[in-house]
């Protein structure tokens, strides 16, 4: 599994690094080895709640959630994207 990860407006810190890595490890039983993950996170609008906003592309499928943080965000694209995959695996 190769992932890009792209932060947009803002600095991204170790700890969200880690937070991903995280997540896409437990994610990958989902993926094979080959398989391309996109991330790209930014800050849309800096003075109000629910700014940040998320997009992951996987193996054709695509997830963007906005959310007040970028974990939430995370969490919600890899929700999102498992239930597609888990469509995709039924047809």
């Amino acid at each position: 599994m190769n992932v890009t990860i792209n932060a947009v407006n803002f600095e991204m810190a170790q700890a969200l690094e880690d937070f991903i890595e995280k997540k896409m490890n437990r994610f990958a039983r989902h993926l094979n080895a080959e398989d391309k993950v996109e991330i790209r996170m930014s800050v849309i609008k800096p003075q109000t709640n629910a700014n940040k906003e998320v997009k992951i592309r996987i193996a054709g499928l695509f997830a963007e959630k906005v959310a007040d943080t970028f974990e939430e965000g995370i969490d919600a694209c890899l929700s999102a994207l498992e239930t597609q995959l888990e469509r995709r695996k039924n047809n």
